[in-house]
């Protein structure tokens, strides 16, 4: 048990020093990007330091695979240099007893990256898209969804306006049984509308089917509603923002992942998108322990036999191809040409299987 703690440790100790290196190495980076896109706006460094901070949490979601093989290289390698894997053999352990505690702290990081670290990528990453929007356009728009349909709100100088859908074709981009309530800057609202069907063309909305009323103080609002076959309202939404936000799972926690993708196909999305993620998200300490059994059976040896440097080259490329493969599936998922389950779980564990292959192959072969 000791020894195990003691491997749990050291492991502990290289991933959080392979995450800090690649996390400062990340911001600097994003942090170039960031005074690339706001050049010549009217933004703070500390502005866009917020951005970049927001921004970090997705960025290691995304690099996890990679940090778990690094950190499993740095870990055995130094292990093999300081002869501790020999007198762990000459204890009576075998080598593989050496790998249950990495194994068991790959699976423990991948949990808490889906019920924990899920969660707050959704939400920074969605607050770093509204304030991007808000420092380089001066006001923000958002898109939602609930159980009564599609919301959305856009701004303009005059003031915002919200926007409820009961249904919204994804193929077309129209939506339908419309309601636009329009308020001021600093003010309430001064104009409903309603319609029948809207679609976004050109900057601006084309209804059909319309009724305004206006919203005055002292004004009755029915009496003076007024009637129009089309009605065209400018708009700084498109078409491929509304596709993209409510197409895109990254921004949404895998807590409400279920209700979204009932809520989409209820709107009229398609959901294959959202639920590859949800089932690569759960397939996500697989794969991560996979990664920990790639880097082992190429390290799991003492440096005297030499080819360290080829063996660490060869595990990082074979993370990299299974990696790739792994992506590769869910946009095969995501656009119907494998079912869902295959496309997430398939990768994960053929990859364990893979690599639970070639240490038994080091280790015994």
């Amino acid at each position: 048990m000791i020894l195990h703690l003691y491997f749990a440790r050291r492991f502990l100790v290289s991933f959080f020093a392979v995450a800090g290196g690649f996390l400062a190495i990340l911001m600097l980076v994003d942090m170039i990007e960031q005074l690339r896109r706001f050049e010549g706006l009217d933004v703070s460094f500390a502005q866009m330091m917020r951005i970049v901070l927001l921004n970090a949490p997705g960025a290691i979601s995304e690099i996890l695979p990679l940090i778990m093989i690094l950190a499993t290289l740095a870990l055995f390698v130094a292990l093999a240099r300081s002869s501790e894997l020999v007198v762990t053999r000459a204890s009576g352990r075998s080598g593989l007893s050496a790998l249950l505690a990495p194994i068991a702290m790959a699976a423990l990081i991948g949990v808490l990256a889906v019920t924990t670290l899920n969660p707050i990528v959704a939400a920074t990453s969605a607050q770093s898209e509204r304030l991007s929007e808000l420092y380089r356009t001066g006001d923000t728009s958002a898109l939602s969804l609930s159980e009564e349909g599609l919301w959305l709100r856009q701004g303009s100088a005059r003031g915002q306006t919200v926007i409820h859908a009961e249904r919204y074709s994804a193929d077309a981009g129209i939506l339908y049984n419309v309601t636009f309530l329009a308020y001021e800057r600093e003010g309430g609202p001064v104009r409903r509308i309603e319609a029948g069907s809207a679609r976004l063309v050109d900057g601006a909305w084309s209804l059909r089917a319309v009724k305004v009323w206006t919203l005055r103080a002292g004004l009755n609002a029915e009496a003076t509603a007024v009637e129009h076959e089309s009605l065209q309202l400018p708009s700084s939404l498109t078409q491929e923002r509304i596709r993209e936000t409510l197409g895109n799972p990254r921004g949404i926690s895998i807590w409400e992942m279920t209700a979204t993708i009932q809520q989409l196909a209820q709107a009229g999305f398609s959901t294959k998108r959202h639920q590859v993620w949800l089932q690569s998200e759960l397939s996500r300490p697989l794969f991560l322990m996979a990664m920990v059994l790639v880097a082992a059976a190429f390290t799991m040896r003492h440096t005297r036999s030499g080819g360290t440097g080829i063996a660490v080259l060869v595990s990082v490329l074979l993370g990299f191809g299974l990696y790739f493969i792994r992506n590769f599936a869910q946009v095969l998922g995501e656009n119907g040409q494998l079912p869902i389950l295959l496309a997430a779980w398939a990768p994960p564990v053929a990859a364990l299987l893979l690599a639970f292959g070639l240490l038994l192959h080091t280790e015994d072969g």
